[in-house]
């Protein structure tokens, strides 16, 4: 049995009180939210710190609310409550509705799933298990056992919500001990499996915030193994904007789980703009996103199954938008 180190626990009431404490304690405090990514994380020792600071009791970071141009989310919003919201778009449900269990579901927090660690099957394994196959890059090890001729983490991005988010051109709202900012969701990751976030470790996500956008066709298709329970090992979002006689005027595609990072395909959707929302389009989107996508045998199922299902699932997500 994985049990968890010894730590101590705050409970701050402000965050301005808990992002105070985050900047005293440094990288020896880590934040718990819904706590269902992080825990086993500890238990497996992928974390060293010593003090867990907790969310639980600053009731601003939870709701959802609209404004006439947005939708607000406050980032201990459960999966389940938007899930269940009827002012999230759909596809942000759909996303919600896909992660994990039901129960998992309902612990599990937007902005949790927004920052959850990247993954590698050199990684998530117990501490036992590392030290004998000797530890990699992100824990500690001087190579990255999956392409140790290059010294740079490749474990995966693995939330489901980014992709979805950051087709829907969202932004997010961060506080820390500098002050406010927002930015768009899509800098808030670098492509780096070790430093994937760009927000400092002091800093909390406060809310997400989604453009309300009726003119935008939105999907998202996940690869796993099993339909419940598993993390993607591929994620395709997927947003159209259509004009006159149904050609596409704007097109977003992001690849989930591929990199270390939300993927943009820029290339396939050059393919899309211009044109009607057909089979050859929809053909040169779905070829130019299997060129991008390179995905390395470093979580479930091989990389060469996830970059074949790269086209496939593309295709399935843009003839669901051409069929809406």
């Amino acid at each position: 049995m994985m049990r968890l180190p010894k730590l101590a626990v705050s409970s701050p009431e402000t965050i301005e009180e808990a992002t105070g404490l985050l900047a005293e304690l440094g990288d020896r405090a880590v934040v718990l939210s819904g706590g269902t990514d992080l825990i086993p994380n500890l238990k497996r020792h992928q974390l060293t710190v010593d003090t867990v600071v907790l969310l639980g009791r600053i009731d601003d970071l939870r709701g959802i609310r609209a404004d006439g141009e947005s939708i607000h989310i406050g980032a201990r919003t459960t999966l389940r409550e938007i899930v269940d919201s009827e002012l999230v778009p759909p596809v942000v449900a759909r996303a919600a509705g896909q992660v994990a269990s039901p129960t998992i579901q309902n612990q599990g927090t937007i902005g949790g799933n927004l920052c959850v660690d990247t993954r590698c099957f050199w990684l998530n394994v117990t501490d036992l298990w590392r030290q004998a196959a000797e530890p990699c890059l992100k824990a500690d090890g001087d190579t990255c056992w999956v392409a140790p001729a290059k010294q740079h983490c490749w474990a995966v991005s693995s939330s489901d919500l980014a992709p979805v988010l950051v087709a829907l051109d969202a932004s997010i709202t961060l506080v820390g001990s500098g002050g406010t900012r927002t930015i768009p969701l899509a800098d808030l990751y670098v492509d780096d499996g070790i430093a994937y976030l760009t927000k400092a470790s002091e800093e909390i996500i406060t809310s997400v915030a989604i453009p309300i956008d009726p003119g935008l066709d939105t999907t998202y298709h996940k690869l796993r193994r099993r339909g419940s329970v598993d993390f993607p090992i591929l994620g395709v979002a997927a947003a159209i904007r259509r004009g006159d006689a149904g050609v596409c005027t704007e097109a977003r595609i992001i690849l989930g789980a591929v990199a270390s990072a939300p993927l943009r395909a820029p290339e396939a959707e050059e393919a899309l703009v211009g044109q009607p929302l057909g089979p050859d389009s929809i053909a040169a989107a779905a070829e130019a996103a299997r060129k991008l996508a390179r995905p390395l045998y470093n979580t479930d199922l091989t990389s060469r199954y996830r970059k074949r299902m790269v086209p496939v699932f593309v295709k399935r997500a843009l003839e669901e938008l051409a069929a809406g």
